[in-house]
């Protein structure tokens, strides 16, 4: 296997990667994208009530950020965020253990 460079995308910060294997004749291409900025800005924003709170009296709660790397994760997965159809089922995803914190709020929305 050998892992090669493809590029890198300064606006999104994700890098393309493609991976050779000889043995399978079978050739894979993947992204990266380092999240901390990201999870550190949320966890910012969740250790702020300020902001939920002038972001629902202003009628536009940020109640999360997720990186692209992410929302291509779900749509490979099967899970479109961008379908209304989706809705209640992103809520419970964004409030779950394992993605919360995607979250720039400690409140929960239903």
């Amino acid at each position: 296997m050998s892992k090669r460079f493809i590029e890198h995308d300064p606006l999104t910060g994700i890098s393309t990667y493609s991976d050779y294997n000889e043995l399978e004749d079978s050739l894979t291409i993947y992204q990266e994208q380092d999240v901390t900025p990201y999870l550190e800005h949320n966890k910012k924003l969740q250790n702020d009530p300020e902001y939920t709170k002038k972001g629902i009296k202003g009628d536009m709660w940020h109640y999360a950020s997720i990186p692209n790397i992410i929302i291509e994760k779900w749509m490979n997965e099967g899970f479109n965020i961008f379908d209304k159809n989706n809705e209640k089922a992103l809520w419970k995803r964004l409030n779950s253990p394992e993605w919360k914190y995607l979250k720039t709020t400690e409140k929960v929305h239903l």
